[in-house]
């Protein structure tokens, strides 16, 4: 005979008969929040695979609609699969294998749906992204080419100050204060040689600086127009395709910008000042004017040396500083550009693969209830914990089980059954006190 449970095992029943009636509410509607989860990511997998696939065809349509439903079904059984067997598993090993699977199965889902639901999320504002950054390599590139072509324009100064000073020699020798002859002899026709070369270095360079200041101008327009097309609303792929026929044009101008600087032709005309010189026949008419002559010539010829590692020193300073790298625009999809750019787009990554792994906190609560529910129980027997509907049931079963009374001429009749008796019958006597189950159980309800 089955003691009768003590008061705190009553309360406990009472407890866990709450939680398994909460459980029943629960468990109308949780299978439509399911597939109300299943189909929002179905949804939003069919913005993400219809922007991966380019072609707009029936057959193109169809296919997105095949994989949203078909990861709308797996998300649906997958967790319906669990919520109903992860908390029924009483062994460590049972719940240690089934976690196993909800965590291979969770993984499953973010490859299959979670990125492309991401991708539908914030596709868009990933690829702006994409123009933006795209925008400033090209803005840095324009300005390091404009900033090396305005260094080269300064070299005019330096040319400049070299012919400058070639002129004011030819002219001392003109009055005979540079070889001590007056006139306009070999060493004048040397240093004036030299001033015009130097004066058609100068007339190049500046000749350069308006292109240089119009291409500078053409780019920063472009620019403009660049970040007009990020920022503005409307279709995504077609203001990418409008950004990428932009971007063309920058990079020419940027190449334009490269060739337009004079530091290498400034660099092989001091290589080439005291390299190429043209030395007149000397025309003294003595021999000491001659000897003259040829001295102040050499003299020149060193110090055309002098200023020609001067020039090129310069120049070299030029081309040392760095040039822009090469940029160009590459069209990218929603898909991979949320890819490439997940770290700014987090709460688009979030909620993307909360709305697919969002039914495994109803599957950690249905744990937690079921532990409750057999903790509150403990190690009462069955029998004691039956309700009042459950012992009519079984009262029911058993009379369905006896044998049909006997209706032939010599049976004798057979007496009914004795109704049974409820918890408000008197017992018969002491003895018979323990047998009858306590009244909180039969009045109990589930």
């Amino acid at each position: 005979m089955t003691p009768p449970p003590t008061s705190a095992e009553a309360r406990g029943l009472h407890a866990a008969r709450e939680i398994e009636g909460h459980l029943s509410a629960l468990e109308t509607f949780t299978p439509m929040a399911l597939g109300v989860l299943s189909v929002a990511s179905g949804i939003y997998t069919y913005l993400g695979v219809s922007s991966l696939l380019n072609n707009s065809g029936a057959l193109t349509f169809f296919a997105a609609v095949a994989y949203s439903l078909a990861v709308s079904v797996a998300i649906f059984v997958f967790w319906s699969y669990l919520i109903r067997l992860l908390p029924a598993m009483r062994s460590a090993a049972s719940r240690l294998g089934l976690f196993l699977s909800m965590a291979l199965g969770s993984l499953a889902i973010i490859a299959m749906s979670s990125w492309l639901n991401a991708a539908a999320l914030a596709g868009s504002a990933a690829v702006e992204q994409h123009l933006a950054k795209t925008v400033q390599q090209y803005q840095v590139g324009l300005e390091q080419a404009h900033r090396v072509a305005v260094a080269a324009q300064g070299l005019g100064l330096d040319v400049a100050r070299t012919r400058q000073s070639f002129q004011d020699l030819s002219a001392q020798e003109a009055t005979g204060n540079l070889s001590g002859t007056a006139g306009r002899g070999a060493v004048f026709r040397v240093l004036i040689q030299k001033a015009d070369e130097l004066a058609g270095l100068e007339a190049q360079i500046a000749a350069q600086g308006p292109l240089v200041d119009a291409a500078f101008a053409e780019g920063n327009q472009i620019l403009s127009r660049m970040r007009a097309l990020t920022a503005s609303v409307g279709d995504v792929e077609q203001r990418s395709v409008e950004f990428a026929e932009e971007s063309v044009r920058l990079a020419g101008l940027i190449a334009q910008l490269r060739q337009l600087s004079v530091a290498p032709l400034v660099a092989r005309a001091a290589q080439d000042l005291s390299a190429s010189v043209v030395v007149p026949e000397l025309d003294g008419s003595t021999d000491s004017i001659r000897s003259d002559q040829r001295s102040t010539i050499d003299a020149v010829l060193t110090l055309l040396a002098q200023r020609a590692t001067t020039l090129k020193a310069a120049a070299d300073e030029v081309l040392a500083m760095p040039t822009p790298d090469d940029t160009t625009y590459a069209p990218i999809s929603t898909a991979d550009a949320v890819l490439r750019y997940a770290g700014d787009f987090i709460p688009s990554w979030a909620g993307a693969i909360a709305i697919d792994l969002l039914p495994a906190v109803l599957v950690l609560i249905m744990m937690v209830a079921q532990g409750a529910i057999r903790a509150e129980r403990g190690t009462v027997a069955p029998e004691e914990t039956m309700t009042l509907a459950e012992v009519r049931a079984a009262v029911m079963a058993l009379r369905a089980l006896e044998p049909p009374p006997a209706t032939g001429p010599g049976s004798a009749p057979v007496a009914a059954p004795e109704p049974l008796r409820m918890a408000a019958a008197e017992p018969a006597g002491p003895a018979a006190q323990p047998d009858v189950p306590p009244p909180h159980l039969i009045s109990g309800t589930r």
